[in-house]
């Protein structure tokens, strides 16, 4: 076995290496992996990462996690091919500045994940001259960020499902302009209900001959590569010597999140992480009174990709705090609160105040937002107004997607319609081809037997 090995948050399947806890997704219990030892950076390691590009710092993130599974020459081949793009450090005011996400090929956070995700898949695949069939579940970005890392792999299909009303069109057609071994499937139902047939799949033996796998952020293979930007902002805004930073978080599924909260257990100084979440407020209730609530149906607003009554990602984060969840949010043994809470702030923010913070950060700052990212410049606030503004501190807020991806809220309220990226040019004249289906197992179940021998 691998000096770093895997476990299940439900505690009853085996430990595995990192290859096996990526192509499986979902741990045999229902459980997500998560590293049995967090590798540790030095002081003297972050410093160095001033000086480094963001592929080299994403090397030695990975490196930390994989040496024992990767030679380090190919490594640094897929983190070099994988993050091509800029990754901006937008100056609102004062030392408040957003962290633009939203530069990939799909102009979402996303594809920091699952570009590198896809390399390792296949890098593994190839070895073992293995097929995968690939299911996930998308309130919005990860759907395109996973279409596009994996299209036109021979080795791997993918069934990606979406509610079809709380996407935006130009989400959509990102996943479903694409063909070949990307098949889209439409709900009339929430995220939450796409992410419960994905998962009722993975735990399904009449499935097993399919060689399921999942490259939602329930995938150990999308957290580790979502930390590497933590590094990233830290090393480029620090200057002081050991000097601490905080982030705010628009958080959904809370893969982001658990991101972040990994790069902080690995060493990075982080004052404090405020998790910011639209009106789905099971997680700021949690921190606030200790109880976890999960929100059926999960509550639909302009923040889309973050419509989530329960994230799957609550049980890792219980597991790094001493605590076990299950799959359907029952706390099986409680966390460590007060830790928790030293690390971690959370508030919840409206629609309305979400409009409010993106027209006001564009009227004052200049600062275009997309609704996620306004949810997370609104949380940063929150924080300042109930902690106050420390003139020496560093914050950081996450812009996850591109503001060209919800024109209809930008036009709405700030009266223009955002420019493209380059990856949105021509989207709106694309072929569209998806199918759908009820929201019920058995219709999945019958898709996936009909379609995928």
């Amino acid at each position: 076995m691998s000096e770093i090995n895997y476990y299940s948050t439900n505690l009853k399947a085996e430990k595995v290496t990192f290859g096996e806890a990526l192509l499986k997704g979902l741990a045999p219990d229902r459980g997500l992996f998560m590293p049995d030892k967090i590798p540790k950076f030095t002081k003297d390691e972050i410093g160095k990462f001033s000086k480094m590009k963001y592929h080299e710092i994403a090397f030695e993130v990975l490196h930390k996690f994989l040496k024992d599974e990767i030679p380090a020459a190919e490594l640094k081949k897929m983190v070099k091919s994988a993050y091509n793009f800029d990754v901006p450090l937008e100056k609102g005011y004062e030392n408040k500045y957003v962290m633009r996400l939203d530069q990939g090929p799909t102009a979402s956070f996303k594809d920091f994940a699952a570009r590198m995700m896809g390399r390792l898949m296949q890098y593994y695949l190839k070895k073992q001259n293995r097929r995968l069939l690939i299911l996930t579940a998308t309130s919005g970005d990860t759907g395109s960020a996973i279409a596009n890392a994996f299209y036109g792999l021979d080795n791997i299909k993918i069934v990606i499902l979406f509610p079809e009303k709380e996407v935006t069109n130009r989400q959509r057609k990102q996943m479903t302009t694409l063909g070949k071994n990307v098949q889209i499937l439409s709900l009339d139902g929430k995220f939450d209900d796409c992410q419960a047939l994905v998962k009722e799949a993975f735990s399904d033996h009449d499935l097993d001959y399919l060689d399921l796998s999942s490259a939602n952020s329930i995938n150990i293979g999308r957290l580790i590569p979502q930390s590497v930007y933590y590094f990233y902002s830290y090393s480029r805004l620090i200057k002081k010597s050991g000097g601490k930073i905080v982030f705010s978080v628009p958080s959904g599924n809370f893969g982001d999140m658990m991101g972040g909260v990994l790069a902080m257990k690995m060493g990075l100084p982080v004052k404090k992480f405020i998790i910011a979440t639209n009106s789905n407020d099971e997680f700021p209730k949690y921190v606030k009174t200790g109880k976890y609530k999960i929100i059926v149906p999960s509550k639909n607003c302009i923040s889309s990709a973050m419509n989530v009554g329960h994230p799957s990602n609550m049980s890792r984060l219980v597991a790094l705090y001493g605590g076990v969840m299950n799959e359907k949010g029952d706390v099986i043994k409680e966390a460590d609160m007060n830790k928790l809470r030293n690390n971690i702030w959370s508030s919840s923010v409206t629609d309305a105040r979400t409009k409010k913070t993106i027209i006001e950060a564009w009227k004052e700052h200049e600062l275009l937002l997309e609704p996620h990212g306004s949810v997370g410049w609104a949380g940063l606030h929150d924080y300042i107004k109930e902690f106050g503004n420390d003139p020496d501190q560093v914050y950081v807020s996450l812009e996850t997607a591109h503001p060209a991806k919800f024109p209809e809220q930008i036009i709405k309220l700030l009266g223009f319609d955002p420019d493209l990226p380059p990856s949105l040019e021509g989207l709106e004249s694309r072929e569209e081809q998806y199918d759908k289906i009820k929201t019920d197992y058995k219709s999945f179940k019958a898709f996936l037997k009909k379609n995928y021998k």
